[in-house]
């Protein structure tokens, strides 16, 4: 049996080539703004937000871009704002009419600060609204967790940022994400097997804990708050690699399933260091390396990461016998 998730994460590869073949020209004059631009501000909730949190590491570690990101009420209620500041207001949405964010978007225009929209909807209120629109085109999702919408969502923040960044090497990422729709096919295609198997070995499992440093903290942000908490229905918590010994570690005893997120970057030191302790403890470790499974920028480790991880959660709602794209409380809670 498949569910729509099935379908929509087949469909990741051509949603990226569709966006990039028509909202290329509109990512390079927003990379123009935001070259100009004294801060630029991230607005997104969930696995929107997510993808902020990994663009925002990415640039901090290679850049002097000011980035910072805010869930759309924390920039609803932002008090330090300035009207008509140099800035950027960057919001996403897989809807386009996330209240949180909407709300965020319109607080900025009324400081007449320039604002983009990306989401998935062209006719939603949040593109019809910014100042600079752009549209992912990877057609309605239905699926909770978000597939298609993280993965076009991510390319388009990577391809406006680093265009816009003083990085010596953005033209090498810049070209390699190019590549990664084949990348993410080929992943679909190997890594499904390995998944199913983990997520059976770990069906009765309730808690995970998803430990990521740098880009590959937004992605243990996603698995733990969006994935496995919406997707797979169970209960998980998202950490900074270098927070495991702040509390964690009183957790991580005999069989306790910590996943950890490693693209061998500089930061990642510590998250060897986490998952060597976590194993002399006789927790129940789980590594995901970007060298196993694809030659890329460490920069560009989430595009890689999450598939194989949206195979496990895929597989970990199934069998607990839950549709991993269904929702039970989300569509019933507005504020």
């Amino acid at each position: 049996m498949y569910y729509k998730m099935y379908y929509e994460m087949m469909e990741q590869p051509d949603a990226i080539r569709r966006t990039f073949d028509c909202e290329l020209e509109n990512m390079e004059k927003v990379s123009k703004i935001a070259e100009t631009c004294d801060s630029i501000y991230l607005v997104g909730c969930g696995s929107s937000i997510s993808t902020c949190y990994s663009v925002r590491e990415a640039l901090n570690s290679v850049s002097s871009l000011q980035v910072t990101v805010f869930t759309g009420y924390e920039f609803a209620y932002n008090k330090k704002l300035l009207e008509d500041e140099n800035s950027l207001v960057i919001a996403t949405s897989q809807s386009g009419e996330t209240a949180d964010t909407l709300a965020a978007l319109r607080k900025a225009k009324e400081y007449n600060i320039k604002t983009v929209s990306i989401s998935n909807e062209p006719e939603s209120s949040m593109i019809r609204e910014a100042d600079y629109p752009i549209v992912t085109l990877g057609d309605t999702e239905t699926a909770i967790l978000g597939t298609k919408t993280y993965i076009t969502q991510l390319a388009c923040l990577y391809q406006i940022l680093f265009k816009a960044s003083d990085y010596e090497e953005k033209d090498e990422i810049l070209n390699q994400l190019t590549q990664i729709p084949d990348i993410i096919g080929n992943l679909l295609k190997t890594t499904e097997e390995d998944n199913k198997k983990l997520a059976k070995d770990l069906k009765d499992e309730e808690i995970f804990y998803c430990l990521g440093s740098g880009v590959n903290f937004g992605l243990a942000y996603k698995l733990a708050m969006t994935m496995l908490m919406e997707g797979a229905i169970k209960h998980a918590c998202p950490l900074y690699s270098a927070e495991y010994r702040h509390g964690l570690i009183e957790r991580a005893e005999d069989d306790v399933p910590l996943i950890f997120l490693d693209a061998d970057q500089e930061c990642d030191e510590i998250t060897k260091r986490a998952y060597d302790n976590a194993n002399e403890i006789k927790a129940r470790t789980i590594l995901f390396k970007l060298s196993d499974y694809a030659d890329v920028y460490k920069l560009l480790a989430p595009f890689v990461l999450v598939i194989p991880l949206e195979w496990f959660v895929y597989y970990l709602a199934h069998f607990n016998g839950e549709d991993p794209g269904s929702t039970r409380h989300i569509d019933k809670v507005r504020y």
